[in-house]
C-alpha cells in the first residue's frame, strides 16, 4: 500500500479557521476519551504540528539565502541541518520522521519495509516526541507519549493528523507564528478548563484574572515565580505586558512549580510556543509544601491562583516558611500567603488569588497569623473581585497584593508605610454568557490605575492619575483601624456605599412628591382591582 500524501496549505491560518479546525479536532475524540485524556491528545499534537511548521519555515529561509548567495547544493546540504541555524532563531530541531509532513504521509500507518515492522500512527506520533525531545535539551521529559495506548482509537488518530494538515502555524512574520500559535492554546486551555468544569480550575486562571495581577504588579525585570504555576498563564502574560511596553523578556527569569505532572507538562509546552525559557520550571514536578524546588531563590514578584481550602497538604510545623504562625492542617491558604512571603525579595512584590473567606476568618488560628501579617506591614492592597469569574468554582474571590516595601522611593513616590488600599471591584465585569463574567480591560485599567496612582508610581506619574478615595470603590486605611476591625481584610467593611447624585430636588419636596406619586399608585391599583372584579363577576354570570 502506498503511503498517502495531503497537500500543505498554501497560505497561514486565521485565528478563526484555526480555533474552528482545532475544535473540531477535540470532537472527534470527545466520544472516545475522557475530557483530562483528549486535552493531552490534542494539546500535545497541537505542539508537535506547531514546531515542525516553524522548522520547515526556518528552513525555507536558510535554503532561500544560501541560494541567493550562490552556494550550490552540496553545500547547502553541509549547512541546511546545523542545529544552531534553528535554535539560534528560537526555532525547535525537528528530524525528519519526526516532522508532520512524515506523519501526514502515513496517517494510516506505516507499512512493514523489509526488516522494519508496520507501525500504526500512535507509535509513529509517540516516536515523532522522542526525537523532538532529544534533538531539544530544553523538551526534554516534556511532551506526552500516550498515541500508542490501547484506549486511543487509531483510525480516529489518523483523522486528526487530517484535520490539523489542514492548518498552517508559519509564514506569519516574526513573532507572529508564536503568537498565533499561543492564543490558539490558550483558546484550547479555556476551552478544556469549561468542559472539565471543577478540574479546570487545577491548570487555568481567567485571562483576565491574570491580567489584574500582572497589571497592578507591572513586571519588567528580575526573577518572576509561581509556586502552583498551573499551565503558565502568569509567565505568558508578563511576556505580553513586557513586549506592550517595550520592555526586554530577557530581563526578566521565570521560576515555577506544579505538583501535577499533566499540568507540569501542558506548562512546559505553553512557555516553549511562547518562547520563554522554561528551565525554571525545574526538571519535574513537584509539590511545593513538601519541597520547594527553588528553596535558595528570592523573588522579585511572584504571582499565583493557589487552589483554594485545600484539606490535605503536606504540613510541617517545624517548616521556616511559618513565620507568623503555622497554618491549620484542614486549610492551606495561610500556607499558601507565607510561602510567598517567605519568598520575596527586598522590595518583592506578589498578587495572590484567594477564596473571601482569607479576609476574615478567624478558626483555626488564622486570624492571629493574618493579624501579624498585617503587623508587619507586609499588605499593600485588597481586591474584591466579582463572582462568577471562574468556571470552575462559585466561591467568590479576591486578590492579596503583598509589597516588602511601601516607602516612598523606586517602588513609588508616595509613603504608603503602615497603609493598605481596598478596592471592591465586586461590580466590574460582563457576562461572556449565562455562566461566565470577564472584567473589560477598562476594568482592568480602572484597577490598575488607582493602585498605581495610590503608590505614587511611574506610570501614575505618566498618566498624571492622582490617587483619591471614592465612595463604594477604593479607600487607603491606616493600620490602627484595621487593627478595630480585628484584622478583617474584606474592602466593603471599608470602602463604604457609593455616593448618590445629587439630583438638586430638596429632600423635603422630593418626599412630598414621591408621596403623592404612591398615593396616585395606590388609587389607581384599586380602580383596576374594581375592573377585574367587575370582569369576573360577568365570567361567572
Amino acid at each position: 500500500m502506498p503511503p498517502r500524501t495531503k497537500k500543505e496549505p498554501s497560505a497561514p491560518s486565521t485565528m478563526k479557521e484555526l480555533k474552528d479546525t482545532l475544535w473540531k479536532a477535540a470532537d472527534r475524540l470527545r466520544g472516545s476519551l475522557s475530557a483530562n485524556q483528549y486535552k493531552d491528545v490534542i494539546l500535545g499534537l497541537v505542539f508537535l504540528k506547531y514546531v515542525s511548521d516553524a522548522y520547515d519555515e526556518r528552513r525555507e529561509a536558510i535554503r532561500a539565502d544560501l541560494t541567493a548567495q550562490d552556494y550550490d547544493e552540496e553545500q547547502i546540504a553541509d549547512l541546511i541541518d546545523d542545529p544552531e541555524e534553528y535554535q539560534g532563531y528560537g526555532v525547535f530541531v525537528v528530524p525528519p520522521t519526526g516532522r508532520w509532513s512524515y506523519l501526514a504521509q502515513y496517517a494510516k500507518g506505516k507499512p512493514a519495509e523489509g526488516s522494519e515492522p508496520a507501525k500504526n500512527i500512535g507509535q509513529l506520533i509517540d516516536e515523532a516526541m522522542d526525537l523532538v525531545m532529544k534533538a531539544n535539551p530544553s523538551l526534554q521529559g516534556t511532551l506526552p507519549r500516550l498515541y500508542n495506548k490501547d484506549n486511543i482509537d487509531q483510525r480516529r488518530l489518523g483523522e486528526l493528523i487530517d484535520l490539523f494538515n489542514s492548518t498552517k502555524f508559519s509564514r506569519q512574520g516574526e513573532h507572529r507564528a508564536r503568537d498565533l500559535m499561543g492564543e490558539v492554546y490558550e483558546y484550547f486551555l479555556g476551552n478544556f478548563a469549561r468542559s472539565e468544569g471543577k478540574r479546570g480550575g487545577e491548570f487555568f486562571t481567567p485571562p483576565s484574572v491574570v491580567r489584574v495581577i500582572v497589571e497592578v504588579l507591572e513586571p519588567s525585570r528580575g526573577r518572576v515565580y509561581d509556586p502552583c504555576c498551573g499551565s503558565g498563564g502568569m509567565f505568558v502574560q508578563t511576556e505580553k505586558f513586557i513586549y506592550e511596553h517595550n520592555g526586554d523578556p530577557k530581563d526578566i527569569a521565570i521560576y515555577g512549580q506544579e505538583s501535577l505532572e499533566e499540568t507540569w507538562r501542558m506548562a512546559k509546552m505553553n512557555l516553549a510556543i511562547h518562547g520563554i525559557d522554561n528551565k525554571g520550571l525545574g526538571a519535574r514536578w513537584g509539590d511545593t509544601f513538601a519541597r520547594d524546588q527553588h528553596a535558595d531563590v528570592q523573588m522579585d514578584y511572584v504571582m499565583a491562583n493557589p487552589p483554594f481550602n485545600i484539606k490535605h497538604w503536606s504540613r510541617n510545623t517545624e517548616d521556616p516558611r511559618w513565620k507568623f504562625g503555622v497554618p491549620p492542617a484542614n486549610n492551606a491558604n495561610y500556607a499558601w500567603i507565607q510561602h510567598i512571603l517567605y519568598k520575596l525579595a527586598p522590595g518583592g512584590s506578589a498578587g495572590v488569588v484567594m477564596a473571601n473567606g482569607s479576609m476574615s476568618s478567624n478558626s483555626n488560628g488564622e486570624g492571629a497569623i493574618r493579624a501579624q501579617i498585617v503587623e508587619a506591614d507586609l499588605v499593600s492592597c485588597m481586591v474584591a473581585l466579582p463572582t462568577q469569574l471562574f468556571r470552575s468554582t462559585g466561591i467568590p474571590v479576591c486578590v492579596w497584593f503583598f509589597a516588602k516595601d511601601k516607602r516612598a522611593g523606586q517602588y513609588g513616590a508616595v509613603d504608603r508605610s503602615r497603609q493598605v488600599l481596598f478596592i471592591d471591584a465586586r461590580e466590574l465585569g460582563y457576562m461572556v454568557d449565562r455562566a461566565e463574567r470577564a472584567l473589560a480591560n477598562e476594568d482592568i485599567a480602572k484597577i490598575a490605575d488607582t493602585y498605581h496612582a495610590w503608590r505614587g508610581t511611574r506610570s501614575a506619574a505618566q498618566k498624571n492619575l492622582v490617587y483619591e478615595d471614592i465612595p463604594g470603590f477604593c479607600k487607603s486605611v491606616g493600620l490602627p483601624d484595621i487593627k478595630a476591625a480585628d484584622y478583617a481584610l474584606t474592602p466593603g467593611r471599608y470602602v463604604g456605599a457609593a455616593e448618590i447624585d445629587d439630583d438638586g430636588e430638596p429632600i423635603d419636596d422630593k418626599i412630598s412628591r414621591l408621596t403623592k406619586e404612591l398615593l396616585t399608585a395606590f388609587d389607581e391599583s384599586a380602580r383596576l382591582e374594581k375592573v377585574v372584579r367587575k370582569q369576573l363577576g360577568q365570567l361567572d354570570a
